[in-house]
């Protein structure tokens, strides 16, 4: 009983990990107004670049620094259209989620080929914390983590210190709030929102490194699977707040979990009911708290400066 219930413990922490690192991020461009549908596209193109980068180099490291670059650079993309175009953003959005699916998909292929034996890469390793990865239960749950999975859960209290607590932070909810007294008092609303785009995407991309690296070895296609939406979700369901949007990555990291017992368990249920458990949780927390969570007023309206 004690060792499942720290599997469970563990699995949940390791499966909310890419979650809570994406949603951070998507968190600043929330509260600037941007909906940032294409979190799947950007989880999925760092899941390769990941890869890749540290197929090229043998380090994790630089690996998951070049698959925040590449996603980087589509977050540009993204802020290019939505920003200075002021184009649809959902529609953009999912723009970028069908050309990352196809082109990750094509890449994989031409770079790895179709084979069942892909090529050994440096992947991010558990580091146990000594003396507290002894704790009876929860230490080897808690303590016995990859080192991105200690960063995401630190960076909690710091991405809350930035948005309350910085002129950074109060310029982001201003720009979401009401864009344009922000311009009337000198602050550059397409700024705010690129850098928050871009910020966002960098993160999205690390969560996508974690899928492929840190949870797997390696990358497959469509490895993502929907934890994009699921961390539109997080932001949603955390009420746009850090401390909010990790309680639900945790939660629906839970569902990940759970499905994983069930399976491991072989109890007869259909494998098709466990699968469905993460999103079905997903949506019935997003039902029953959409009313409670007010996004900014300025939410996916484009700016027009005067």
């Amino acid at each position: 009983m004690i060792d499942t219930i720290t599997s469970f413990l563990a699995s949940d922490i390791r499966t909310a990990t890419p979650l809570l690192i994406a949603g951070l991020g998507i968190l600043f461009s929330s509260r600037a107004g941007i909906v940032n549908v294409g979190t799947e596209g950007f989880m999925l193109v760092g899941a390769l670049a990941g890869v890749v980068g540290s197929w090229l180099t043998n380090s994790s490291l630089l690996g998951s620094l070049f698959a925040m670059g590449v996603t980087v650079l589509l977050a540009a993309i993204f802020a290019f259209f939505v920003v200075y175009l002021r184009a649809d953003q959902t529609v953009v959005g999912v723009a970028i989620n069908t050309f990352a699916l196809g082109a990750t998909t094509t890449l994989n292929r031409i770079l790895f080929g179709m084979n069942t034996s892909p090529p050994l890469i440096n992947v991010f390793d558990v580091v146990p914390i000594p003396g507290l990865s002894k704790i009876p239960i929860i230490g080897d749950a808690l303590f016995s983590q990859p080192l991105l999975t200690y960063l995401a859960f630190l960076s909690v209290p710091i991405a809350w210190f930035v948005m309350y607590k910085t002129h950074i932070g109060l310029k982001v909810r201003a720009v979401g709030e009401n864009p344009r007294a922000c311009d009337t008092l000198g602050i550059s609303v397409t700024k705010v929102r690129t850098g928050a785009i871009l910020f966002s995407g960098a993160l999205a991309g690390l969560g996508g490194v974690f899928i492929s690296m840190g949870q797997l070895s390696f990358f497959t296609e469509d490895m993502v699977s929907g934890r994009g939406y699921m961390v539109l979700a997080a932001v949603v369901f955390g009420r746009n707040n850090p401390v909010g949007v990790m309680l639900a990555t945790l939660i629906f990291g839970a569902g990940d979990a759970l499905m994983y017992q069930i399976q491991a368990a072989m109890s007869g249920v259909p494998y098709q009911f466990s699968m469905m458990l993460p999103y079905l949780i997903t949506l019935i927390a997003v039902c029953a708290f959409k009313s409670k969570t007010r996004p900014p007023a300025a939410t996916g309206i484009p700016y027009v400066k005067e």
